[in-house]
């Protein structure tokens, strides 16, 4: 009886192994996917942008496109025809501007290291109030409720439209840990998308946990579209930066700061 029982319990705890060997890989396996989503891209349409936009911010409010350049004594904030790639209204300023975005009516643009916020009416581009903040400003949203803007880093920065006091600040990471020169933001469907400064990514990111959840490598849309872009975005900062999401149609459009196009995709 023993005998038999012996080969019977080694072939038991063999088992056994083997069942913790594939709980182990298959907890690997959960590892990996908790990785960011490779999302994809379709190119619906393709429209002129104007090459001197040094494009820090781009927003699709009420039917029209709206953007924000940067440069020092070059900056605007411009409603733009999506058609022609022209301004159809403007206001120009010297401080280097940054990210915009579009609440209750109001056209809220951060400055690069100006530390300002200027703030103006959504229709007539008057500028209405102006707001001072510590550190750099890159690219700005909104939840319907706060602004969400970032410095660079990788840190987002949850601000009260009224006061622009701090609110929240949730840092943003990915299987690899902080997810610097985060930029242009836009909100999307409880979304963040966001391009990151020096890349050809646009990530996706959970507004609460900071979490990157997606991530799209645009540079074969260069390399069809824009060859000519590689060696000036290394010589002259020409690189893909502006997301703007028309919630109406569907419809995404990016571009970059000096690009001589505008893109209408879908993700």
């Amino acid at each position: 009886m023993k005998k038999i029982l012996l080969p019977f319990l080694i072939i038991v705890i063999l088992n056994s192994c083997k069942d913790d060997a594939a709980s182990t890989t298959e907890q690997g396996a959960m590892v990996v996917n908790n990785e960011p989503a490779i999302m994809s891209y379709t190119v619906t349409n393709v429209y002129p942008h104007d090459t001197t936009a040094f494009t820090e911010g781009l927003e699709w409010h009420d039917g029209a496109l709206y953007e924000s350049t940067g440069i020092l004594n070059k900056s605007k904030l411009a409603k733009v025809n999506l058609t022609t790639g022209k301004d159809i209204q403007k206001i120009s300023f010297p401080e280097f501007g940054e990210g915009i975005t579009i609440l209750n009516g109001k056209i809220y643009q951060l400055t690069y290291t100006e530390k300002k916020c200027f703030v103006y009416d959504a229709i007539t581009l008057k500028k209405l109030q102006e707001f001072t903040y510590d550190g750099e400003g890159w690219g700005m949203t909104n939840n319907g409720k706060q602004l969400i803007m970032n410095n660079g880093g990788d840190k987002l920065y949850y601000r009260d439209p009224e006061t622009f006091k701090v609110m929240n600040i949730v840092s943003v990471t990915d299987n690899y840990g902080p997810v610097a020169k985060i930029n242009e933001l836009e909100w999307v469907n409880g979304i963040i998308y966001s391009n990151i400064w020096e890349t050809n990514t646009i990530i996706t990111i959970n507004p609460e946990s900071g979490k990157v959840i997606g991530k799209v490598d645009m540079t074969n849309l260069i390399a069809q579209y824009l060859p000519e872009l590689v060696e000036k975005a290394q010589i002259q900062g020409a690189y893909l930066n502006g997301i703007a999401y028309d919630s109406t149609g569907k419809r995404f459009f990016i571009t970059g700061k000096l690009w001589p196009k505008m893109f209408e995709v879908k993700f």
